[in-house]
C-alpha cells in the first residue's frame, strides 16, 4: 500500500451528522467522483479513496467542524498539479470548505523539494547574517526604462537588499523587458559599486507560459539576483519547474495577484498559512509577497503570523521560506512588523519610500531603523 498523506478542511455545518455527510462527499468528489454505492471494491474502495480520519468541531468557534481526510501518494501519480487537484480540485467549488493545513508524506516530500535558497541563501545573497531583508518595487507603469532605471539605481544606493520590478510591470511599450532589464541591472551595479554593496535585481517574469522560463533564464543570464513570479496568473507548476531546474539557481520570489479569492473567506478557499505558507514552500518560492496587517487589503496580526510561522515551521524537508509582508507599510510601522515577525523576514516597502523627497537617504534611514 502507498503512503497517505493528509488535507485537514473546515466544513460548515450545523452538526456533526451533516459535517461527517460533507466530509464523506469530499473524500468522494477528490478521489474516484463517483457514488459511494459504484466504487470497486478492492485497490480503488482501499486505497484510492479518500478517507476520513478525524472529525471534531472547529476549535476558532465558527460554525462547523474540522474534518481530517487521507489521500494515497497513488492518487497524485507524482504530479504536482494533480496533488493540487486531490487537495482540493473539485470541493473548492462547493460552498462551506475550506483548506485549513495539509499534512505531508514521504512520496510529496520527494515530488516537491522546495526552495533552493531560502532564508539562508536568500541573506546570502545579499551578504547579511541574522537580520531582517530590505526589499522595494520600482514602480509605477508607465514610467519609462531609464525612470524605473534610476529607482532602481537610487534604492540600491540607499541599501535595500533587492529591488522588484512591480508586479504590473511586465513588456509594456514604455518599459519593454529586455531593456528594462538589462538597465536596472546596470543600473544597481552601478549603485553597488558605489557602496560596496550587493544589492539585487529581482524582475518580473510573469507572462504568458512560453516567455515565463525564457525570461527567468535571461535574467539570470543577464546578472539578476532574483526573480518573480505571480503564480496564481502564471501556473502553480511553474514555480516548482524553475525551483527544480538544473540549469537555473536564482531565488524566486512569488506574488500575490490574483491568489485573493483563494484566501480571503473565513470558511472557503485556504487558510492563510496552508495557502501562503505551505503551498508556496511546496512549489519552491524562497520568499513570498503577501499582505501585511493594517496596510490596505485586511489581513489580521494574527493571520499574517500564521503565515510566518508557516514559512519556516519543519516539514519534513523544503527549507524555510522569507515572509515578505507589504501593501501600504510605512516607517511608523517598523517596530510593531519587528515584534510580530522577528528577524526572519523580508520587509517590502515601496510607495512610503517614494513619497519621501530623497528617496536615497529615505532607504538610509529604514536600513538603518530595521
Amino acid at each position: 500500500m502507498a503512503a497517505r498523506f493528509t488535507v485537514t478542511y473546515f466544513v460548515r455545518a450545523a452538526d456533526e451528522a451533516e459535517a461527517r455527510a460533507r466530509a464523506l462527499d469530499i473524500a468522494l468528489e477528490q478521489t474516484v467522483e463517483i457514488p459511494r454505492s459504484v466504487v470497486p471494491k478492492g485497490y480503488v474502495e482501499d486505497e484510492i479513496l479518500g478517507r476520513l480520519e478525524n472529525l471534531h468541531k472547529d476549535p476558532e468557534g465558527r460554525q462547523g467542524f474540522l474534518a481530517t481526510i487521507s489521500y494515497s501518494e497513488d492518487d497524485v501519480g507524482g504530479d504536482f498539479l494533480q496533488f493540487l487537484n486531490i487537495v482540493f480540485g473539485n470541493s473548492s467549488i462547493k460552498p462551506g470548505l475550506r483548506v485549513e493545513d495539509i499534512g505531508l508524506s514521504p512520496g510529496l516530500l520527494s515530488l516537491c523539494t522546495g526552495p533552493r535558497h531560502g532564508i539562508s541563501g536568500m541573506r546570502t545573497r545579499a551578504g547579511i547574517g541574522q537580520k531582517p531583508l530590505l526589499m522595494s518595487a520600482i514602480k509605477p507603469v508607465g514610467l519609462s526604462t531609464a525612470q524605473l532605471a534610476r529607482l532602481a539605481h537610487d534604492f540600491a544606493l540607499g541599501g535595500m537588499h533587492f529591488v522588484k520590478d512591480d508586479h504590473g510591470l511586465v513588456d509594456q511599450r514604455t518599459a519593454p523587458f529586455d531593456e528594462r532589464l538589462k538597465a536596472c541591472i546596470d543600473a544597481v551595479g552601478e549603485a553597488n559599486a558605489k557602496t560596496g554593496g550587493k544589492t539585487s535585481f529581482v524582475p518580473n517574469v510573469t507572462g504568458p507560459a512560453s516567455a515565463i522560463i525564457e525570461r527567468a533564464k535571461h535574467a539570470q543570464a543577464l546578472g539578476a539576483g532574483g526573480v518573480m513570479i505571480a503564480p496564481a496568473l502564471a501556473g502553480y507548476d511553474i514555480v516548482r519547474t524553475l525551483a527544480a531546474d538544473p540549469d537555473f539557481s536564482l531565488p524566486i520570489v512569488s506574488h500575490p495577484a490574483f491568489s485573493g479569492a483563494n484566501i480571503v473567506s473565513p470558511d472557503c478557499g485556504f487558510s492563510h498559512r496552508a495557502f501562503f505558507g505551505t503551498l508556496h514552500r511546496l512549489m519552491g518560492a524562497d520568499a513570498v509577497v503577501y499582505p501585511n496587517f493594517g496596510g490596505r487589503f485586511g489581513f489580521s496580526r494574527e493571520e499574517c503570523q500564521s503565515i510566518a510561522k508557516a514559512c519556516s515551521v519543519d516539514i519534513g524537508g523544503p527549507k524555510a521560506i522569507l515572509p515578505a509582508p507589504g501593501g501600504g507599510m510605512t516607517f511608523a510601522r517598523l517596530p510593531e512588523m519587528r515584534d510580530a515577525y522577528g528577524n526572519d523576514i523580508m520587509y517590502l516597502i515601496g510607495g512610503a519610500l517614494l513619497a519621501e523627497p530623497d528617496l536615497v537617504s529615505a532607504c538610509q534611514r529604514l536600513v538603518a531603523s530595521v
